[in-house]
């Protein structure tokens, strides 16, 4: 299997991409090749530098990078040669089965549309976010932020295919479905959900109604669905809840002294903790709904995050969820 990773995506980049690359060959390097895509001297320059090798990393060049602030419509038409739409044509000429980016989410969105497509019936995509939960082995929410503005029956696609995601991923049997709303009855929330709600009910889903933000990190439901603007604004709301809580913890107990005896021994705990609610332990986001398997990374993703992306990928792919949505998509539009 081969995984092209957009090595000039993210905050880190390159070396914590490339980095993150080694790791995953390291892991898969029975049945998994990385496939390093951006500026080969740059690249070559690194490895060298830090003295990396594996026979299952290669480079394809790519002289180009398109910006985090770049406009993703303006930066794939005129820059045909980043990073990104390289590795997405490689995808669509069958050289990869999947491409990796902790770059422009935008971008990643846009050339993923103009080079891959979607997937029949499918009429937009939905990035998928896992989110961690107390009970019931986690949740997915979509959209995550790929489309800022959607109509019901949008809504009623990204709850199938994050149907699919929960069954295949996640091992969940007739995942349950939320539509995420201001109250539980079905009166309540905007025209948008009180359509979308009416949709899901009809369906063959198992939908059990409106969820509040309350819901979300409780297990209530195993698929999450909202449109991409407010799924966005709940992830990164909860990034910073995450932030705050773990600083405060640790504000206060360099405060007392006692404190920092109970906190090294409940270290094991706070590690555990961390490992749950770290982004970097499940990589990234899958792009639901596009012809082709996209994994997209926080701009901010460590060596960990993106050794874990390219592992997801793999995963992914051995999934065949994309021919799982096409058949849920087809029994959905009967």
């Amino acid at each position: 299997m081969r995984i092209a990773l957009d090595a000039m995506g993210g905050d880190d980049a390159p070396a914590g991409i490339v980095d993150g690359a080694f790791e995953a060959a390291g892991e898969g390097r029975d049945s998994l090749e990385v496939v390093l895509v951006g500026k080969r001297d740059v690249l070559d320059s690194y490895i060298a530098a830090k003295g990396l090798a594996a026979p299952n990393v290669s480079i394809v060049d790519a002289p180009e990078v398109i910006g985090m602030s770049e406009s993703p419509s303006t930066a794939i038409r005129r820059k045909r040669d980043a990073s990104i739409p390289v590795a997405m044509n490689l995808h669509r000429a069958g050289g990869v089965q999947a491409v990796v980016s902790a770059g422009n989410t935008g971008a990643m969105v846009a050339s993923s549309l103009l080079q891959l497509g979607r997937l029949p019936r499918i009429e937009r995509p939905a990035i998928a976010i896992y989110v961690p939960t107390r009970e019931n082995g986690g949740t997915v929410l979509l959209d995550g932020g790929a489309n800022s503005d959607c109509d019901p029956h949008n809504l009623l696609q990204f709850a199938f295919m994050g149907s699919v995601y929960a069954e295949t991923q996640l091992g969940k049997a007739s995942p349950r479905i939320g539509l995420l709303s201001i109250g539980e009855e079905r009166s309540k929330g905007n025209e948008l959900t009180r359509a979308a709600y009416e949709l899901l009910e009809r369906s063959t889903l198992n939908f059990v109604g409106n969820v509040e933000g309350r819901d979300v990190f409780a297990g209530k439901v195993d698929v999450v669905v909202t449109d991409g603007f407010v799924g966005n604004v709940v992830l990164k709301f909860t990034e910073s809840i995450i932030y705050y809580i773990t600083s405060l913890i640790g504000d206060e107990v360099r405060r007392h002294a006692l404190a920092r005896v109970g906190a090294g021994l409940m270290r094991p705990v706070f590690r555990g903790i961390k490992r749950k609610l770290d982004y970097a332990e499940y990589g990234g986001a899958p792009l639901l709904g596009v012809n082709g398997v996209v994994i997209i990374c926080h701009g901010k993703s460590s060596s960990l995050a993106i050794k874990n992306a390219v592992l997801a990928a793999g995963r992914f792919v051995a999934g065949g969820i994309n021919d799982r949505i096409r058949r849920k998509a087809e029994e959905t539009e009967q």
